[in-house]
């Protein structure tokens, strides 16, 4: 992908979204049954879409929490359901309709009207619940969110009894349902806009943001973050968390500076990701350049998503890319927290993420869970305490509390920026220098992802691509040691193929909902042989699409 010219520059009038028009199109624009880009469809991170190409509108939220509320009868899940949403335009106006719905049919809900919910403060709320009731009175949740995605998307996500995203059995059930309501004609949604949940008895205020700050000293040593007085910037991107940082400083006492305290649905505040996009993605060095400007004046700089599910670490160095800085956690949460090694020797990755994880693993002597793509691969064993750290690629993970309990099931981009704290307070060097020095100990990574285009027929000829077919015995000059459709983890599979070999493997995944594939590289002997390993990964994709 070409950078753009305008990337990292700040947004301009031009860049921005019209709010009316997204707003009229969420409540006018229909799906339409001879469209399938217009049906609801769950991805790895629930339903995504914008209200302007009809593929996230009212009725699609309409239809979605009426298939939730049937999920939720044929289970049995009778406690409250936690709803929350981020900043988006779209967020907002499909909070209303979330509630116009279970409003009408009497579900207890639990939300917050005065505050922003972050998607770890909504997995944090379920757990808590569920904690202290019986298996009839169990919680489950809803957050509203297209996480990083730009100002004009929408998303709504479900986290089942787990706190967690939801499995693939539950989505495909919501999927399938809503469209069925969507398209029978067997619903009056006109029932649903005249609905009042404001004067609603079934809808009750709740205050995800004090339990789940407090709670957090259970998760990080703020003693020794205090004791450094560490100078820290954070850049909440206009999210869902910017009150959960105000608090956080004040209650730990801690050197905070908050850069950006804005919120606007138009994130006009943002600079230009790589493509000349607003979008606020916290493990980009062009969407973070609003941050890094103050790279000089901080010790450390912390930057989140939309929802809080994603983390940006930058030292004096600049931002750490995401696969270095989890490898950096690993190391140091399995040295430090010792009431883990009781209970969990376990590391989550996702196969695209940076070899230098199982390296990390191996000197610690852990061992490595490696799944698919999605984060809810991780939920079961982070609430049965068997992964002590799960992580992705993509600047998204969480881990245990220090007695080794679970702490949240979803993603949790706060306790990650304050593990950098952490780590920096208690090592003496920044996380970027601790990276540094796991290079020099297990060798130097050299990781990229590409795109290359494909149109449906060649991304299915891929999907199905069978291990037994592949012939090739060498990759950039190595032997090629596994060939992979299903991650060695939990044998589920990737939705592509992985490709490796002593010193360097690919992944190449079709998108969901673009025509081309996202190819996934790593070398651990130079730039040059990433070259070579990127040459003969279009070489071996082309031959299996054709």
């Amino acid at each position: 992908m070409k950078t753009h010219p305008r990337a990292g520059l700040k947004a301009i009038e031009s860049d921005l979204i019209d709010c009316k028009k997204l707003e009229n199109a969420y409540y006018n624009k229909k799906p339409l049954k001879d469209e399938k880009d217009t049906y609801v469809s769950f991805g790895t991170s629930g339903h995504r879409g914008s209200s302007l190409k009809s593929s996230f509108n009212e009725l699609h939220i309409f239809a979605i929490t009426l298939a939730i509320i049937d999920f939720r009868k044929k289970n049995e899940i009778n406690g409250p359901i936690f709803v929350g949403m981020d900043t988006h335009l779209l967020s907002k106006l499909a909070m209303q309709s979330v509630l116009q719905v279970l409003s009408f049919h009497g579900i207890k809900t639990l939300t917050s009207e005065k505050e922003f919910v972050p998607t770890p403060a909504l997995s944090f709320a379920i757990l808590k619940h569920n904690r202290t009731n019986s298996q009839d009175n169990l919680s489950d949740g809803i957050i509203i969110t297209p996480s990083h995605n730009p100002p004009e998307d929408g998303g709504i996500k479900y986290n089942f009894t787990h706190g967690g995203p939801s499995e693939e059995s539950i989505t495909k059930f919501i999927e399938n349902r809503a469209n069925e309501i969507l398209f029978s004609g067997l619903v009056n949604f006109n029932e649903f806009r005249s609905q009042s949940y404001l004067m609603s008895d079934s809808i009750s205020e709740y205050d995800f943001l004090t339990p789940y700050v407090s709670d957090l000293s259970n998760v990080i040593n703020f003693e020794k973050i205090k004791a450094s007085n560490l100078k820290i910037a954070v850049d909440p991107m206009g999210g869902a968390g910017l009150k959960y940082w105000q608090k956080i400083s004040d209650f730990y006492d801690l050197n905070i500076d908050i850069i950006n305290k804005k919120i606007d649905p138009q994130f006009s505040f943002m600079t230009l990701d790589k493509d000349g996009v607003i979008r606020m993605d916290c493990s980009s060095e062009y969407a973070m350049n609003s941050l890094l400007e103050h790279c000089e004046d901080y010790d450390l700089l912390l930057g989140n998503d939309p929802d809080f599910d994603r983390h940006g670490v930058a030292t004096k160095a600049g931002l750490m890319k995401p696969n270095h800085f989890l490898s950096v956690c690993i190391d140091y949460l399995f040295k430090t927290r010792t009431e883990w090694n009781k209970i969990s020797q376990n590391v989550g990755k996702t196969l695209v993420s940076s070899l230098m994880v199982d390296r990390v693993a191996k000197s610690n002597k852990l061992t490595v869970y490696e799944v698919p793509v999605g984060f809810k691969w991780f939920v079961k064993g982070l609430l049965n305490h068997e992964i002590g750290f799960a992580g992705e690629e993509s600047a998204g993970a969480s881990f245990l509390r220090l007695d080794g309990k679970t702490w949240t099931t979803d993603k949790d981009g706060i306790i990650l920026c304050l593990l950098a704290a952490e780590i920096m307070a208690v090592e003496g060097i920044s996380p970027q220098t601790y990276y540094n020095s796991l290079e020099k100990k297990l060798g130097k990574s050299y990781y990229t992802r590409i795109h290359l285009t494909a149109n449906k027929k060649q991304k299915d000829k891929l999907l199905n691509f069978l291990e037994s077919n592949f012939k090739h015995k060498f990759l950039a000059e190595e032997k090629i040691t596994q060939v992979l459709t299903c991650a060695p983890g939990n044998n589920e599979k990737i939705g592509g193929i992985k490709i490796e070999t002593d010193n360097g493997w690919f992944v190449a995944r079709p998108s969901g909902t673009e025509d081309f594939l996202k190819v996934y590289c790593e070398s651990f002997i130079s730039e040059d042989h990433l070259q070579k390993i990127i040459k003969g990964a279009e070489k071996i994709i082309y031959e299996i699409m054709h």
